[in-house]
C-alpha cells in the first residue's frame, strides 16, 4: 500500500501552475474533496498490461519499490524507487505544456550507517518523465523502471536505475509468481467512511545488482517489493499519517500492514496475507496486534523504529527493528522510510514507511 501520494500537494504548489492549490484537509492535504475526479469503488476489474500504465481521470497514482539487499560479506542495504503521477484537473495527458500533470520522484539507499535521499520534479507532456507500455518504461530525467520483456507481463523482468550525488544503484528485478491484489480484489480502504485506492503488488521480484554509496560499490542480491496504487482522495480530513510495512517472512509468505492514524478515535488498520503462492488473505484489525516499541529521536521527531507484531491467526508474533534508526527522508515533505528486520516466531526482513509524526 504505498501511500506516499501526499506529495501531490507540494507538487502542485511548486509547480506554480494557473489553478489555485486546495485548501489542505488531512495530511499533506490528501484529505481534501476530489468530486472532480474519477472515484474509487468496489468490483474494479484490473487489467494488465494496462494498468502499468497511468490512469486518466484518477487525481493521485504512483510506481513504487523497495528492496532489501546484502553484499557477499553480509553488509545489507536498502534501495527505494518512487514515481508519483499528479494530475490538476481530470482530462486526458497531452503533449506540450499545457499538460496538466506533474511528476515526482523519490529516490534512496540505506546502511547500517548510512542514509541518502533525492527527489525529481518535472511537468508532463515534454518528455522530461513519465509511463509508457510499449515497451514498459517508468522515468523521470534519468531514474528508471523499465523492461524489455517480450512477456505478457512486463513487470516479470525490470530495470531499475536511480543515481544522486551521494549514491546510485543498477538492480534487474524478475519474478516468478503472479502479480497480488491487494485488499478486497484491489479495492484498498483506507477509512471506515469508505476512502480507498485501487492497489496491487509483485510481492515476489528478487533483485540482483550494484549499490553505491560514497563511493564505494557493493555487488548486492535480495527480494524487493513493487507497488502500485491510484485513487483520487484516499484519505479523511481526520487522518494524520500513515505507518506501512512490507513484509518478507523466510517461511516463503509475504504480508503488508498499514495503519491510518487519526486526529481523534483509533487508528484504522488492515493488511493482506500473502501465501508462499500468491493466493491472497485480507487482513481485518481484529486479526492484528501492532504496537510500537522503541523510539528515537530523528529530526526533532520522535519515531517508533521497533514495532511489535502479532497476528495471531497466522502464527505470528515477530518483533521488526530499523536496520538505521535515522532513515530520515529529508525532501520538501520529510518522513522516516527505511529497510527493517524480523526476529521471533519468523525471520526475515521488509520496509516501514512512517508519515505525519
Amino acid at each position: 500500500m504505498k501511500i506516499r501520494f501526499g506529495i501531490w500537494l507540494l507538487v502542485t504548489l511548486l509547480a506554480g501552475c494557473d489553478q489555485s492549490a486546495p485548501v489542505e484537509k488531512g495530511f499533506a492535504g490528501l484529505g481534501h474533496q476530489a468530486t472532480a475526479f474519477t472515484p474509487v469503488v468496489p468490483g474494479r476489474v484490473f487489467s494488465f498490461p494496462a494498468d502499468h500504465g497511468p490512469h486518466d481521470g484518477f487525481r493521485i497514482e504512483w510506481w513504487y519499490v523497495t528492496a532489501n539487499l546484502k553484499d557477499e560479506q553480509g553488509h545489507e542495504f536498502g534501495a527505494q524507487w518512487t514515481l508519483f503521477r499528479s494530475a490538476l484537473n481530470a482530462t486526458p495527458e497531452v503533449t506540450g505544456w499545457s499538460d496538466q500533470t506533474l511528476w515526482l520522484g523519490h529516490a534512496a539507499v540505506t546502511s547500517a550507517t548510512e542514509h541518502h535521499a533525492a527527489e525529481r520534479y518535472a511537468r508532463g507532456g515534454v518528455g522530461q518523465a513519465g509511463v509508457t507500455l510499449t515497451p514498459f518504461n517508468a522515468w523521470i530525467d534519468d531514474w528508471r523502471l523499465s523492461s524489455d520483456s517480450a512477456d505478457s507481463d512486463p513487470l516479470v523482468d525490470v530495470q531499475l536505475s536511480a543515481r544522486d550525488k551521494s549514491f546510485s544503484y543498477h538492480l534487474r528485478l524478475t519474478a516468478n509468481r503472479p502479480l497480488v491484489l491487494q485488499g478486497d480484489k484491489g479495492f484498498s480502504q483506507k477509512s471506515e467512511q469508505g476512502q480507498a485506492s485501487y492497489y496491487y503488488s509483485q510481492p515476489f521480484f528478487q533483485a540482483s545488482g550494484t549499490v553505491e554509496i560514497d563511493g564505494n560499490r557493493y555487488q548486492v542480491s535480495g527480494p524487493a517489493w513493487l507497488d502500485r496504487e491510484w485513487s483520487s482522495q484516499p484519505l479523511t480530513a481526520n487522518q494524520t499519517g500513515w505507518d506501512w510495512f512490507s513484509l518478507h517472512l523466510d517461511s516463503g509468505e509475504q504480508v503488508m500492514l498499514y495503519r491510518m492514524r487519526q486526529k481523534d478515535g483509533a487508528p484504522y488498520l488492515t493488511g493482506t496475507w500473502i501465501d508462499a503462492q500468491g493466493q491472497t488473505q485480507l487482513l481485518q484489525a481484529a486479526d492484528i496486534h501492532l504496537t510500537p516499541q522503541d523510539t528515537v529521536k530523528v529530526a526533532g521527531r520522535s519515531m517508533p523504529v521497533r514495532w511489535s507484531i502479532e497476528i495471531p491467526g497466522k502464527h505470528v508474533d515477530i518483533v521488526i527493528s530499523a536496520l538505521n534508526p535515522n532513515a530520515w527522508m529529508d525532501l520538501r515533505i520529510p518522513y522516516w522510510e527505511g529497510p527493517v528486520q524480523l526476529s521471533g516466531s519468523h525471520g526475515g526482513q521488509g520496509y516501514l514507511e512512517m508519515t505525519g509524526y
